[in-house]
């Protein structure tokens, strides 16, 4: 019995190939090469041009008029759950949750904060 190589040993299983795929055909083994290093320089391409939005996303010193258009910075969200049937802000009780360590006193129902 011969294995996959020509050497003494296990014989192939049934429906694969006795000699390796690259080797019988010398068009394939030249262009393998090349469709992996064009896939390489796509996705090393893909990673640098992603990686520059993030950098471009953070602030420098000097770009205070290159505020994006989107900046939400000192507005208020009003979450969807807050609203009632009528859109409009629920005035019913809410269930708060506080944790053992909080220093801070209960605020009250009628406290803005």
């Amino acid at each position: 019995m011969m294995d996959v190589n020509g050497a003494p040993g296990r014989a192939a299983p049934l429906g694969m190939p006795t000699t390796p795929v690259l080797s019988g055909n010398p068009l394939l083994a030249k262009l393998l090469p090349l469709v992996y290093a064009a896939c390489f320089l796509a996705l090393l391409w893909q990673a640098f041009r992603i990686m520059g939005r993030g950098y471009g996303a953070v602030p420098r010193p000097g770009d205070q008029g290159r505020m994006p258009g989107g900046d939400r910075t000192g507005r208020v969200t009003i979450h969807p759950e807050l609203l009632d049937a009528d859109g409009q802000l629920t005035r019913d009780d809410l269930l708060t949750v506080r944790f053992g360590g909080d220093q801070e006193p209960p605020a009250g129902p009628g406290d803005p904060a």
